[in-house]
């Protein structure tokens, strides 16, 4: 079979996007967590409800607006539109300050409301458009390879951001104010840069007559019936995620304070890029072996990277831990999104998006922090200078989300 090749400009349009994208969603899935832990001593619970929140108004927003960008037959004004809202929303959470609001509670609140406004756009651009692009400009030749590249995004992402604004003190607003700023500047300025950048690529599906039939589309009985590879590989991309969310929103906390490794970020950059490298070239096995093949591997590696966290403490085994759970992590995302892009209906990619949020944002984000919190709910607690207490993340977040992947190994 010969391997479909896209134009230079696809490909900078594939790696902009995808990183900047996952730059703004660092920002909201790990960094905003460590706003308002930092800023406002946030509980796990609190933390928790943020996530799950988001994951609601992603999964909404990506079933409507995938559904509208099939029946316009459109996906580019989506993508551009929604990543200059999306920079704007993210500008404003420099205004959530203490010394304006007042009370703590009313921040975290305002913090976790804005983020679902945040999301909403985001997921508008990203989730519903831009993966929805990603599907029509790719076939079976070059998802794998294309899905590498894609799914190495969010650990190069983590590596911008934190890299970018390690020297930022973290316990202060101003330093906020900065992250926000420049984070919201750039995404905005890509949505602009992306009316040049970005090609049309029209595709109208058969079923655009009846937006309202569209969006429930993928919930027809007959649909699923008739598509049972796509149904089982988003159950499989839903339990990989509650694996993955059970410890994720508490990571970076669990470094810096039960670790103690405020220069984590040095520590673990050669751990991310050759993570990302890995994902990279990886991708061309899941085109050449197929799924069943590649899958299993990566599902090792993340188990293995689960087992070392949890039971060393000593940097040089932890960074080597987070390097094979990276690698894992990043690997089977890659895999799985591969196989759910090979196994979508042709033309319909808009109105399948939905399913695919629900599977990796909406149940995984609901149940994986929960799950996540309960495991931290007799964890220690420090005092803060203000008087109040802030929890101590610990390994165990490792171990239920090693629990979680044995199951989706069935």
């Amino acid at each position: 079979m010969i391997q479909t090749r896209n134009h230079p400009k696809f490909y900078l349009a594939l790696v902009v996007f995808s990183l900047v994208g996952q730059v703004a969603w660092v920002m909201e899935n790990m960094y905003l967590n460590v706003f308002i832990y930092k800023m406002f001593h946030a509980s796990a619970q609190q933390i928790s409800l943020m996530v799950a929140s988001s994951a609601v108004a992603a999964t909404v927003t990506t079933l409507l607006m995938g559904a509208l960008s099939d029946k316009l037959g459109k996906r580019k004004i989506f993508i551009c539109g929604g990543y200059i809202a999306w920079g704007i929303s993210i500008l404003a959470f420099a205004l959530i300050r203490t010394e304006w609001i007042g009370a703590l509670n009313l921040c975290i609140t305002l913090t976790i409301l804005l983020d679902c406004v945040m999301t909403f756009f985001g997921s508008s651009a990203n989730d519903a458009a831009f993966n929805a692009w990603l599907t029509d400009a790719t076939d079976d030749t070059n998802r794998g390879k294309i899905e590498g590249i894609n799914a190495m995004m969010p650990l190069v992402a983590i590596l911008v951001v934190f890299g970018g604004f390690m020297s930022l003190n973290q316990d202060l607003q101003e330093s906020w104010t900065v992250i926000f700023c420049v984070i919201g500047a750039i995404v905005l300025a890509l949505g602009v840069a992306g009316f040049f950048l970005i090609e049309e690529r029209t595709v109208r599906s058969e079923e655009n007559q009846n937006y309202f039939a569209n969006i429930f589309y993928g919930f027809r009985p007959s649909v699923i019936r008739a598509n049972l590879p796509l149904y089982g590989t988003l159950l499989a991309l839903a339990l990989f995620n509650i694996s993955i969310q059970i410890f994720m929103p508490y990571l970076i906390l669990y470094y810096q304070i039960s670790l103690g490794m405020e220069d984590y970020v040095l520590i673990f950059a050669p751990a991310i890029i050759a993570a990302a490298v890995f994902t990279g070239l990886y991708g061309k096995v899941f085109d050449q072996k197929g799924f069943r093949f590649a899958i299993l591997p990566t599902l090792g590696l993340l188990a293995v990277g689960y087992v070392g966290l949890y039971f060393f403490r000593d940097t040089a085994m932890v960074f080597l831990s987070s390097l094979v759970m990276m690698c894992g992590y990043l690997g089977t995302g890659a895999m799985l999104g591969a196989q759910i892009r090979c196994v979508t209906p042709v033309k319909k990619a808009g109105m399948f998006q939905g399913l695919r949020i629900i599977g990796q944002v909406l149940i995984p984000g609901v149940i994986g922090p929960a799950v996540g919190a309960a495991i931290l709910s007799g964890a220690e607690m420090v005092a803060n200078s203000d008087g109040t207490e802030s929890f101590v993340p610990n390994e165990n977040i490792f171990l239920g989300a090693l629990v979680a992947l044995v199951i989706t190994f069935a």
